[in-house]
Formats: C-alpha cells, sequence, structure tokens
C-alpha cells in the first residue's frame, strides 16, 4: 500500500491531470492530503508544472515530482515572470530538464490580459525557452491569454511556434485552451495536443465547448490547472486535480461520452503523446 495515495484497485485508475500547479502556496497546509484524494478518485497522473514563482523556485515541480512515483514535472518560466529571466536562469533549466521527471518544457508563451511583463520581453523569453526546450528534445506546454480588447495574444503566439517551434517536430500542449477553433487548428497541424480546464463547465463558456465538439478525441487531454478555475460544482473554491473528472464529465455530455470514456481517452492519449508507459499502477503496488 502506498501512504501517500492509497492503494484503490487497478482499475479504479483513468485519469490523467495533465497540468496543475501543486506548489502553490494555496496546498501548503494539505498537499499530501490533496494528492492522497486524487489516487483515491481514480487519478492516475499528475504533472506538477515547475515555474513556481519564476527564477529562484524553477525545481519547484520536480521537487514533487520525485517523491511521488505518479508525478511527472515541467520546468519553465512563465510569461508573468518573463521580465525575471536572466542567462543564469536559463542555464539553470538547461540542467533541470535533464532530470528524469521532467517530460516537458512550461508553461511558457503569452499572456497580454494581466501583461505583468513588457509584452516584447515575454515574446524574446518564449523564444529563448522554444530554443532550450529544442535542444532539450522537450515538447512544450504553451499559455496563451488575450486581452479582453482582442485576440493579439493568439496571433502573436502562433507566428511564434511556426517560426520558431514547428519544425523541431516535438510538438506540445495548449494548456487550458480559452481560443477559437481556428486557433486550435493550426495548433493541431504543428503536432500540438489541446488541453481543456473546469473553465468547459462554465456556463458563459460556450465557444470552449464549440471547440471540444472539434478537436480530434485523440488530440484531447484535460487538466485542472489547480489551484485555478475548479469547475463546477467546486466553481469559486480552490481547484484540486480530483476535480479533473468534472470537466471529463462536461467534455462526455458535449460529445455524448461518459466521463470515464473521456477519462480513459484523454490519459491514452498523454501516455501515447509523452510515450510513457502506464505505470502508475504498477509502482502503486510496489509501495
Amino acid at each position: 500500500m502506498d501512504s501517500r495515495g492509497g492503494c484503490p484497485h487497478i482499475n479504479h485508475f483513468m485519469f490523467v491531470d495533465s497540468h496543475a500547479h501543486l506548489d502553490g502556496k494555496q496546498f501548503d497546509s494539505d498537499r499530501e492530503q490533496v494528492i492522497a484524494r486524487a489516487r483515491e478518485t481514480g487519478i492516475q497522473t499528475i504533472v506538477a508544472i515547475g515555474n513556481g514563482d519564476g527564477p529562484g523556485s524553477l525545481d519547484c515541480g520536480i521537487l514533487l515530482a520525485e517523491k511521488y512515483p505518479f508525478l511527472y514535472a515541467t520546468v519553465g518560466i512563465h510569461p508573468h515572470e518573463a521580465k525575471l529571466a536572466t542567462d543564469a536562469a536559463f542555464a539553470e533549466m538547461e540542467q533541470l530538464a535533464r532530470r528524469p521527471k521532467v517530460i516537458a518544457w512550461g508553461e511558457v508563451g503569452l499572456d497580454y490580459f494581466y501583461d505583468h511583463s513588457p509584452r516584447e520581453t515575454q515574446q524574446q523569453v518564449f523564444r529563448s525557452q522554444m530554443e532550450l526546450a529544442a535542444a532539450a528534445k522537450l515538447p512544450i506546454v504553451i499559455h496563451c491569454r488575450p486581452s479582453e480588447a482582442s485576440d493579439n495574444a493568439w496571433e502573436d503566439c502562433l507566428i511564434l511556434m511556426r517560426e520558431h517551434w514547428a519544425a523541431k517536430g516535438l510538438g506540445g500542449i495548449l494548456h487550458c485552451f480559452t481560443g477559437t477553433w481556428p486557433h486550435a487548428k493550426q495548433a493541431l497541424d504543428m503536432g500540438f495536443m489541446i488541453s481543456f480546464a473546469g473553465n468547459v463547465t462554465f456556463p458563459k463558456a460556450q465557444q470552449i465547448r464549440d471547440v471540444a465538439l472539434e478537436v480530434p478525441l485523440d488530440r484531447m487531454l484535460i487538466e485542472t490547472d489547480s489551484p485555478f478555475l475548479a469547475p463546477v460544482p467546486h466553481r469559486g473554491k480552490r481547484n484540486e486535480p480530483a476535480f479533473v473528472k468534472e470537466t471529463a464529465r462536461k467534455l462526455g455530455e458535449v460529445r455524448g461520452l461518459t466521463a470515464e470514456e473521456i477519462g480513459q481517452q484523454t490519459a491514452r492519449n498523454f501516455y501515447n503523446f509523452f510515450k510513457l508507459a502506464e505505470t502508475a499502477e504498477s509502482k502503486v503496488s510496489e509501495g
């Protein structure tokens, strides 16, 4: 029995949370319980996103993933902290990317909604990280959030992806997708997976549900983006990996499938994309 995650029956596992910020201070008081709850709910694997608060905490996802056999990690500087990026930080990430539990570079990209870093700086740091990810042979996890006034962030992000990434053949994930079908289609054509988060359950999110109806089932992932964007019926509360089932349930409604069928398909998509074996069950039994 694995005291960190319970020991449910093997067939109990059928969901992958492909994007969670488990290092967040919101989990400081009960992180182990949150992870155990996810396992009890049928979450087979969680990806701990390694942005932290920028340089100085870029190993945050790795430290968690190295504690739990069913966690993987990413490393990267979020567009919010792009202005804090330094040569030393890039060199550190180059080293961190070699750690065995790191499966992707991210989340990286553009955020024109908050503009915490100047847009030119965001673009430059995005380009630099695509170079580093290519050298490390890691796919990228993309954050793209436009301003309320326009979708320039999508235009800029897709241009940068086409010019600096598409030819690498490594693909990646558009995480917490909020764009339109043409945006998703361009990313799919570049080898990306489209990941849906809890906001697909929000009443006003019809645009996201419309895209979810178009994305091929074998190119779809689910995530929580914990602790943010808790799905209905938990909206307004702290999000956690166990709630990814609600995202699966809503996508199932959209596609005429059960939550379990969406869970199994998106889990299969995850393991196929990252070329990972479904080892979580055997790890539990070894615990």
